[in-house]
């Protein structure tokens, strides 16, 4: 009886946090939708260059103005993958996306201190980039 009980406030909880989490994937759904409406591939082309460094520094850059969850991060990769820009423009793109605060730099200032924030901020800038070219290039040699 009392594990029955355990596993009927685990699926309760479990249903609770799948409410909590709908609106979310709807807006990430949502999100995709309004990417691929409003952002052409060729536009996504001529953005990527196809040079990996060029394209490692231009995903860390748009991934470190456009902070978000790292679920949503991982969709929109997916996407981007998916339009053929480069295992290391996507990678960096992710790390900065989840890393990177360019939009919040003023809060977490406020609260850390603009010393640590800098230094932060610019710590995850180079990991970014550094996970990035590290990625792609051992991906690239296991296929």
């Amino acid at each position: 009886m009392k594990e029955h009980s355990r596993a009927k406030e685990a699926f309760s909880k479990a249903l609770r946090s799948l409410a909590a989490m709908t609106p979310m994937l709807l807006a990430v759904i949502a999100l995709v939708g309004l990417f691929q409406a409003f952002v052409s591939p060729e536009m996504l082309r001529a953005l990527f260059s196809g040079s990996a460094f060029l394209d490692t520094l231009i995903g860390t850059v748009i991934g470190g103005i456009s902070i978000g969850q790292p679920v949503i991060s991982y969709i929109i990769g997916g996407e981007l993958l998916g339009e053929g820009i480069s295992l290391y423009a996507v990678t960096a793109f992710i790390l900065a996306w989840v890393t990177l605060g360019v939009i919040q730099l003023p809060l977490e200032a406020s609260l850390f201190g603009k010393r640590f924030t800098v230094i932060r901020n610019l710590l995850s800038f180079v990991f970014a980039m550094l996970i990035g070219f590290a990625t792609a290039l051992t991906l690239q040699g296991l296929s």
